[in-house]
């Protein structure tokens, strides 16, 4: 197996996940630009592939000839024509990993040659600035030899956990789609504090770094959040104040139900 340096990586398929994979491995000195080679059907994906000076094309089966690491970026009901079309390029040597929501391994499997060495991903957006959320499973025929290189590249982008396929789905709606969540109510801390008064630019950096420091504390303490909040709130003080219009707007509730949703449709999507 070759050595994260000496690794040839190639995305067939050149969209906002796999430009930010690629950007948080590149920015971790993982890989050479010159080493990452990405296709697409056309030049609208590509520009930001070229910008960091990786190389590109338009066949897909180029990317299965000069690369040993392929992501398969493509999106979901693209991919069987995809996997048809590379699927005579695809030898022992290589290691196939889908970024595609909701595709199962069963599937990826079926429509490529027996033996295939295939690994399922559900990255985030913060991949780009390598504090991602990264789950994977591996395949009938991926072996630790191939988890551990996979988990070694893309820890580079943030946490990089392995984890059974039955839980990907969940990933997406809390991870995947939860960056998206996050984005919002930070939107409304900040307009709340512009509604008070506060000028929207600086609002909107306190918010974001509010977001960091209480993940952080998540991280860092592994105190469970509820006593985490609580540490927060005193008898009688502004936050209990705060938290009950929250709960009177069924904050917790609405966001559990969100996770559900997210989940359900990346169960659709690998149905389809």
């Amino acid at each position: 197996m070759e050595a994260c340096g000496e690794l040839r990586i190639g995305f067939v398929g050149a969209g906002v996940m796999a430009r930010g994979l690629a950007q948080g491995v590149l920015r971790a000195g993982k890989v050479k630009a010159a080493n990452i080679l990405a296709s697409a059907p056309s030049d609208r994906n590509l520009g930001t592939f070229q910008d960091l000076a990786c190389k590109t094309t338009h066949c897909n089966s180029e990317v299965l000839q000069h690369c040993s690491l392929v992501f398969l970026a493509a999106k979901p009901y693209q991919l069987p024509a995809i996997l048809q079309e590379i699927s005579p390029a695809v030898t022992k040597d290589h290691i196939l990993v889908s970024v595609a929501a909701g595709v199962t391994l069963q599937t990826l499997q079926q429509l490529l040659p027996a033996g295939t060495k295939v690994l399922r991903i559900v990255p985030n957006l913060p991949c780009v600035v390598q504090e991602g959320a990264v789950a994977f499973a591996r395949g009938s025929c991926a072996g630790d030899q191939e988890a551990a290189l996979l988990k070694s590249l893309l820890s580079a982008c943030g946490m990089c956990e392995e984890m059974p396929e039955s839980c990907l789905d969940a990933h997406t709606g809390l991870s995947g789609s939860g960056v998206a969540y996050v984005y919002l109510f930070a939107e409304a801390l900040a307009e709340g504090a512009v509604k008070m008064g506060m000028p929207s630019a600086l609002a909107t950096k306190i918010a974001a770094q509010t977001l960091l420091g209480a993940a952080k504390m998540i991280l860092d303490t592994g105190e469970h959040t509820a006593e985490l909040r609580n540490e927060v709130c005193t008898p009688g003080g502004t936050t209990i104040h705060g938290l009950h219009e929250l709960e009177k707007g069924a904050l917790r509730a609405t966001v559990m139900n969100a996770v559900e949703a997210a989940t359900m449709r990346a169960r659709e999507l690998g149905k389809r």
